[in-house]
Formats: C-alpha cells, structure tokens, sequence
C-alpha cells in the first residue's frame, strides 16, 4: 500500500505548499519516486511546480489535463473517475495538476456525504473520487509516496482529501492564529474518520473498492521558527511552548505535556523562513536548496542553501522514517 500523506491545516499563510514543494523535491532528491497530487482548489502547487505557460496548456482546449478532468465524467454525468494526466516534474517527481475549476465541486461533495449513507453507489463513487484519482495515478508512475497539498479550509472538499489520506502532516506557525487552528483541526480529523467509518459499513457492494480514510497525524512542522517579525521574543517564545499540548489534545486527544516545541517528539521539524533565498528560489524555480551560483547564490547565500538542504533533509527523512520509509532513503 503507498502512503498517501496530506499536508493540512485550517490556518492559512503558514507556508504549506511551500513546505510540499520542498519536500516533494527533497524525497526526489534522496531517490524516492514522488507523486504530488494539487488538491487546493486556489492549484497553488502546481503554481510553483509547473510555469504559467505550461499551466495555460493544461486547463484550455477541450479536456482540462488536471484533477478536476479527471473528476468531470463522474462530477458533470453519469461517467466515472478518469485515469488522470501526470506531469513529469523531474525524474523522480510527478504531478497531478490542480485546478481552480476544483472549487465547483464543494457542493456536489456536500450533497453525496449524506447519500452514502443510505448506500447509494455513486454517492461513494463521488466521495471516494480523490483517492481513485490518486489510485489510477500511483498505477501509472510506481510512485513510492504520494504527497497531496490542500487547502485551508474545512469543506467538502478537503473532506474527501482526507478520506483518500493514510496520514497527515501538520504544517503551522508559533502564533495564536495556527493554536486556533489546531483547535479546529483536530476535532475535524476526528469527526471525519469516525464518518467514514461508519460510512465504509454501507458500501453497496463488497467488492466495490472504497479508501480506507485514516487520516492519521502523524506530526506538525513549525515553520519560519527564526522569524520573530514584530513580535516580542516572550511572546514568540510562549507561543512555541503552547504548541505541543495544544496539538496534543486537540489533534491527538490526549494530555497535556510540557515538553517545548524543539524537544517534542510530535514535532517533525522546525523550518526557518530563509529570507532572502526565497525570492532567488522563485526566480530560478527550484527549491531554495538546490540554488547554484549561476542562480546567485553567493558568498553566505551559498552556505545558507547549505543549510537549507540540511534542513529540509533532516525533516524529509523524519516524515519518511515515521511512515516506515526511510529504507528507500538512497542519498543525493
């Protein structure tokens, strides 16, 4: 079974896709076939993947090549999921492109969740859509993990992202903002799971294939940990110590712990913000640690991509050892 590993919070500005990206690129980089899977209707992955050019070739014409074409036949008719287009990022890296058209399915997915439950076959069909997309996709690419970015939000359509999910990774910032969010996160994965299990029992057919929608955590991630920007280190650093309990008992459902945020063992990693490495990334569209010199690069820029890779080596390999992946890890 690939693990299918979403990357969700409610929060939103935190830095999610970015985070996807770099570690879509950096499980690449260590020789893992990756499939990324766009399921944020803002397509904000494929944004920074693919250029603008390439993205334009995808969504006109007849068949949009992305996740929502392969939604269509079973959103618009009585058709069902088709195998998707995959984009070939780099040699170890694919995508699934997303869509901005996505958000048209909020509603239908709303309406169906109910409908499974008196058994009706294509209200499983339509919720179970994504994980058949991500399924048909894996079968094509032998990909070895599949990390899917979502939105922040907690609708339908995120709904249905975690039902085609194994695990999930928690990306946040030491702010109220991203506290509030884990409050409403946690019960939310809670709720879904419950659902969807009560849901699976209801299946028409025995042999109809249904994800199972674990949707476990399976850790959180603090990014921009260097970046105090107008707030007070006090305040900065008592926002890192709440995070541990508040994801523990919002997310997990557990006690508190006065373990910090550095020495938690729930906490993946720390991300720093990189500053001025992040524009160079965009310009040069690669991951800020893979920037050269001919990218400008320079001098200290050069050992803070240095660094980078450490970093996000570190949390790659991390993520990959906590879903039993890491023997695949093979090195740059």
């Amino acid at each position: 079974m690939i693990p299918v590993v979403a990357f969700f919070n409610n929060k939103g500005g935190v830095g999610k896709t970015t985070l996807v990206y770099h570690m879509a690129w950096m499980m690449a980089e260590l020789g893992i076939s990756v499939l990324a899977v766009d399921l944020d209707p803002q397509a904000n992955l494929t944004s920074v993947l693919l250029d603008e050019t390439r993205v334009e070739q995808l969504w006109e014409g007849g068949e949009r090549q992305s996740v929502y074409g392969a939604l269509a036949p079973l959103l618009e008719g009585e058709g069902g999921v088709a195998a998707p287009h995959v984009e070939e990022v780099s040699s170890n890296l694919r995508l699934v492109p997303g869509d901005l058209l996505l958000s048209g399915a909020e509603q239908e997915l709303s309406a169906q969740w109910s409908r499974v439950l008196d058994g009706e076959r294509r209200a499983f069909r339509v919720e179970s859509a994504f994980a058949q997309v991500i399924r048909f996709a894996v079968e094509a690419t032998g990909a070895s993990i599949v990390l899917v970015d979502v939105g922040p939000n907690l609708g339908a359509v995120n709904r249905a992202a975690m039902v085609a999910s194994d695990r999930v990774v928690v990306p946040l910032a030491p702010d109220l903002y991203s506290l509030q969010g884990l409050r409403n996160l946690g019960p939310a994965l809670v709720r879904w799971r419950a659902e969807w299990n009560e849901r699976k029992l209801k299946v028409p057919q025995p042999t109809d294939w249904i994800p199972g929608g674990e949707m476990q955590p399976i850790g959180y991630v603090v990014l921009q940990h260097s970046v105090r920007m107008d707030r007070a280190v006090g305040a900065y650093d008592r926002w890192m110590r709440r995070v541990p309990s508040e994801y523990r008992t919002s997310v997990l459902q557990q006690g508190a712990t006065e373990a910090s945020a550095a020495d938690d063992p729930e906490c993946l990693g720390l991300v720093k913000h990189y500053h001025s490495l992040i524009p160079m990334a965009q310009e040069a569209r690669k991951p800020v640690f893979l920037l050269r010199s001919a990218d400008g690069a320079i001098g200290a820029h050069q050992q803070a991509v240095q660094a980078a890779y450490r970093n996000f080596q570190d949390l790659a390999t991390r993520i990959l050892e906590r879903i039993e992946l890491g023997g695949l890890v093979q090195g740059p």
